[in-house]
């Protein structure tokens, strides 16, 4: 199921239609402190009660027990409210997850027509680059799609190259969007809309960094990558209903 909506008239209307639906995601330890540990972005898809971040966003490699997983929804006040999220799938090969919400059903984006994204389309990009330092407050980068070239997602290190990773190394590479857009850690998973529209075109997957993750926040290349929607509406179609 895909959400239905009129055309946003401008960014604007774009990132004001867009806020409730984009959300922080992390792990959730009622007995922690903090409770929460945020982990990146991930956005309401289908039919509100699921959301789409980054696998890598989900995944930790070293965690003693499953985790829980808990998204941060706005409230009107600057606390929140808290909902727990269960992994329903993930698709490794392209970096994406799907993930179910407890509780009611939120606002969900838009998705676009899958091949409908053009070099120098204009795009916006709405997340989390800094986490929670100052708040789990949406912000919102424009930019443009600067490329659209093929690549092959690597394994984090050797240690992770299976037989299957190496398999699909070998059947080629897919599609990727390069954007020219300030992007940061924290924006993995989140959406790409077209900054027209508001229909989400693809999701961040990778931020190209110079040095530290803490350079980036002072020297952003404005070089990132996002997969595209193409491979969210295949999860969307198959696992939501």
């Amino acid at each position: 199921m895909l959400a239905a909506a009129p055309a946003a008239a401008g960014l604007p209307e774009v990132i004001a239609m867009a806020r409730p639906s984009v959300l922080p995601i992390g792990t959730f330890d009622p007995l922690g402190s903090p409770r929460f540990a945020f982990r990146g972005t991930a956005f309401v898809v289908g039919d509100g009660r699921h959301v789409v971040t980054n696998e890598h966003v989900v995944t930790i490699a070293d965690a003693k027990s499953p985790p829980r997983y808990a998204v941060r929804v706005p409230n009107g006040d600057d606390r929140g409210d808290w909902r727990l999220a269960t992994l329903v799938m993930l698709d490794k090969a392209h970096d994406l997850a799907l993930l179910r919400l407890d509780g009611e059903p939120l606002p969900p984006l838009r998705l676009a027509a899958p091949d409908g994204v053009r070099e120098g389309q204009a795009i916006a990009l709405m997340g989390f680059p800094i986490g929670g330092v100052l708040g789990f407050q949406p912000v919102t980068h424009r930019g443009i799609v600067a490329s659209i070239a093929a690549i092959a997602l690597p394994a984090a290190n050797a240690s992770q190259l299976s037989d299957r990773s190496l398999a699909a190394l070998r059947r080629g590479s897919f599609d990727v969007y390069q954007l020219d857009a300030t992007a940061y850690p924290g924006n993995s998973g989140g959406p790409v809309f077209d900054a027209d529209t508001g229909e989400v075109v693809a999701v961040i997957n990778m931020v190209l960094i110079k040095g530290s993750r803490e350079s980036a926040l002072q020297h952003p290349t404005r070089i990132s990558y996002a997969i595209p929607v193409r491979h969210v509406r295949a999860l969307v179609d198959a696992y939501v209903r």
